[in-house]
């Protein structure tokens, strides 16, 4: 595609349809007043072109692909590319102040995005990104779903999550073998959790990854819950617990 390959190891699907990537873009809405976005990926430039549209917004692409990078500089010779894994890279190595992230993100690497903006939460204050269907809906669930996991309460912890829509296989050079979708992140209000921020984290990825056991019997594993699972959680599993409740449990256990 545009003397593009894409690639395999690389996680490579470049979207073919010019109104999605058109879409795609337009779901910036510059929440927390970034002026900087970071495309991740930019492949053939299909969003690339979109994003350049989007002139109150300075653009940085991250792209490890050199045949991608040598076909970004002959067809916009402006872009400013930077051939660097996005993962590696430091927020302040990019701009000052708040920053976007947007892409038709690469499926191996999509999810070690989230964490990456979620490790640095005071600089990305959106997110908007193709995943794979799967994945998007997992990080989007709630209470009580199936797909409802430790992803879905780290990354709700400090975003409001939304799925914009559904792509289909087709629409992507090659097809993937899964639906895709795209979802936008954007950083909620919350400044710090009411407990230590480190156990929290443990609590939750130690109660889903025994999640067909009660709270009582699953995190017996963490040391500093000492027993002191509260009543109301006591007999509950991982999935029928939201952010709130976590935090709670987090808090009896520290006590």
């Amino acid at each position: 595609m545009n003397g593009v390959r894409a690639k395999k190891h690389l996680g490579q699907h470049f979207l073919k349809e010019d109104g999605i990537a058109q879409r795609i873009a337009e779901s910036l809405t510059g929440h927390g007043g970034y002026k900087h976005v970071v495309e991740v990926g930019p492949g053939s430039g299909a969003l690339t072109k979109h994003l350049m549209a989007r002139t109150e917004f300075d653009l940085t692409c991250f792209e490890v692909d050199t045949e991608s990078i040598a076909h970004l500089a002959v067809t916009w010779p402006g872009l400013k590319v930077v051939q660097r894994d996005f993962l590696r890279v430091e927020p302040d190595r990019i701009t000052d102040g708040p920053i976007a992230v947007i892409g038709n993100f690469p499926y191996n690497i999509s999810t070690q995005i989230v964490f990456k903006v979620l490790e640095h939460r005071d600089r990305f204050t959106e997110l908007v990104g193709m995943f794979q269907k799967e994945v998007a809906d997992r990080l989007c669930a709630g209470p009580g779903s199936k797909t409802y996991g430790i992803s879905s309460v780290l990354a709700q912890a400090w975003y409001s999550m939304e799925m914009l829509f559904v792509v289909e296989p087709d629409s992507f050079i090659p097809p993937p073998k899964v639906r895709s979708a795209v979802i936008r992140m954007k950083r909620n209000t919350v400044t710090s959790l009411t407990c230590n921020e480190a156990l929290f984290a443990r609590v939750v990825k130690t109660a889903f990854n025994q999640r067909r056991k009660t709270l009582h019997n699953a995190l017996k594993a963490l040391p500093e819950t000492n027993g002191r699972i509260p009543e109301q959680y006591a007999g509950k599993r991982a999935e029928q617990l939201s952010v709130a409740d976590f935090i709670v449990l987090t808090q009896a256990c520290s006590q």
